[in-house]
């Protein structure tokens, strides 16, 4: 089943390459949605595909690139699957 989730990731996320990360991450799970970088040092990723395919996904999120030190994901899911063409780096 196919599925559209939010996540919202906190900690010492940006300027490490976690966007990076995430966007290499996404593509090869063949997910497609967003990943940015927030004023407040947050980073938000929307993504959709299988749900087998983001469970893997957010697993990943919560472990970041090596210079990465996150200290939450928040997750929300949401009903159905939101169309994006490919998964962008905003």
């Amino acid at each position: 089943m196919h599925k559209t989730v939010e996540i919202l990731v906190s900690g010492y996320v940006q300027a490490v390459g976690y966007r990076f990360y995430t966007k290499r991450y996404a593509d090869q799970l063949g997910l497609t949605g967003s990943v940015q970088n927030l004023p407040d040092g947050n980073v938000r990723v929307v993504a959709s595909g299988a749900e087998q395919d983001l469970e893997r996904f957010i697993a990943g999120l919560r472990e970041g690139p090596r210079a990465a030190i996150v200290k939450d994901v928040k997750v929300t899911w949401h009903k159905g699957e939101k169309k994006f063409g490919e998964f962008v780096m905003m």
